[in-house]
């Protein structure tokens, strides 16, 4: 802060005691202690609250570089399955064409099993 050696503050005291004589030095000097100290808790709370916000600034820049790394890593591992997805449906979708392109025949008369599993005709003739 200030550079005050020795010597400053001897030739103050010498000019305090002048001025203010032997009665009132002494509640002056109290009241002056008092305002450095608040002055200094003053200066120091402010430093503490500067230096928490550039540590605070330094974790988000550091939270954001791990989440951009993250989510490209991410985004390579998601990458072979899209791609196994676009194949599988284009498969699904082959295969449906398939089933679509083949013709409807007559469903065959099928024989059915009744709760006590005999087999019962459908022919009712």
């Amino acid at each position: 802060m200030f550079d005050i050696g020795f010597a400053e503050l001897l030739i103050i005291g010498v000019v305090g005691l002048v001025v203010l004589g032997p009665d009132k030095l002494p509640v002056a000097a109290r009241t002056v202690g008092l305002w450095v100290g608040k002055a200094r808790r003053t200066i120091g709370g402010i430093q503490s609250e500067i230096n928490e916000e550039l540590r605070l600034d330094e974790m988000r820049r550091q939270v954001a570089m791990q989440k951009d790394e993250l989510d490209q890593e991410l985004n390579e591992m998601r990458q072979p399955f899209d791609q196994a997805n676009v194949d599988l449906q284009k498969e699904i979708n082959a295969a449906h064409d398939e089933l679509d392109k083949m013709p409807v025949s007559e469903p065959e008369k099928a024989e059915t099993v009744n709760s006590e599993d005999k087999p019962v005709s459908n022919d009712r003739s």
